[in-house]
């Protein structure tokens, strides 16, 4: 892997970002599509958080200024929906509420490509997708095929630096190697296994656990960018643990997916995965 293996200081970072998720239990308002809305709120109790499916107009803003922390994605958006995730955004910005922006199939369709640009101009703390989706919101690409990335994470990093420079936001990109960008620099984690993508929700999930871990962080002022990187490795080793058990019955997996992201504490979750990290001076050069 591109990088160097993560520092004493950055293990123990991460160790403690899995400790506070445990800890804290934070509370995660999710604003998502109907097709992955069980599977997001089930891994998310599995992990350690608090699922709240608040997304209508009326409750959205009042919810999310008392949230951990909330997440917008519009995989299956209605123009209710829409409205609800503006309200959220607002409730999360007024009250300083760590809040992520998952993309879903931002390429592809105009309607929700305009959304997305709006609201990513609004602090969101992570803006985390697949490769095709990161590229589209920079202006590097078209997008995937719908949901599906067509181009590679590492050509994406670019793309990546692009719209961390723009936004501020941390941004992370999901593949066979996930990778973080922020000012901290590009973090790669490689573990997870190909069954995660016939899982439906896995991805969406990812978009969740990240808010919750943003949420944990936050009440626990730890590092941000570690913390997603901690998020990013939860699900990956979770996913390597349970394709160690089912490799080749996707049923199976997805029940053992959810066993591993309870069962996994901090040491068991660094023990699944590599992690490598370059500073921001070297990402640049």
């Amino acid at each position: 892997m591109t990088g160097n293996p993560l520092s004493a200081a950055q293990k123990a970072a991460v160790l403690a970002s899995v400790e506070a998720l445990r800890e804290h239990n934070p509370l995660v308002q999710c604003l998502t599509n109907k097709v992955v809305a069980a599977f997001t709120a089930n891994a998310l109790l599995a992990a350690g958080a608090a699922p709240a499916m608040i997304d209508t107009p009326s409750e959205s803003f009042d919810f999310a200024t008392i949230a951990d922390a909330v997440l917008v994605n519009a995989g299956t958006p209605s123009e209710e929906q829409f409205e609800g995730m503006r309200h959220a955004i607002a409730g999360a910005t007024t009250a300083g509420v760590p809040w992520v922006l998952d993309p879903v199939a931002a390429g592809s369709l105009k309607r929700r490509k305009k959304f997305y640009r709006q609201k990513m101009q609004l602090d969101p703390t992570v803006i985390r997708g697949n490769a095709s989706e990161i590229a589209a919101l920079a202006k590097e690409g078209g997008g995937g095929r719908g949901t599906d990335a067509t181009q590679s994470v590492e050509v994406s990093v670019p793309a990546a630096l692009k719209l961390n420079k723009k936004t501020g936001a941390i941004i992370a990109m999901s593949g066979p190697v996930d990778i973080i960008v922020s000012e901290a620099g590009i973090t790669r984690i490689e573990g997870g296994h190909p069954l995660l993508q016939k899982v439906t929700g896995t991805g969406c999930f990812l978009g969740a656990l990240c808010a919750a871990y943003a949420g944990a962080a936050n009440k626990s002022e730890l590092d941000p960018h570690l913390a997603v990187v901690a998020a990013h490795a939860h699900a990956s080793a979770a996913g390597t643990r349970a394709g160690a058990l089912f490799p080749r019955q996707s049923g199976s997996f997805a029940v053992a997916f959810l066993d591993a992201l309870y069962e996994l504490d901090g040491p068991g979750i660094l023990e699944l995965v590599e992690i490598s990290h370059e500073d921001s001076t070297a990402s640049e050069e």
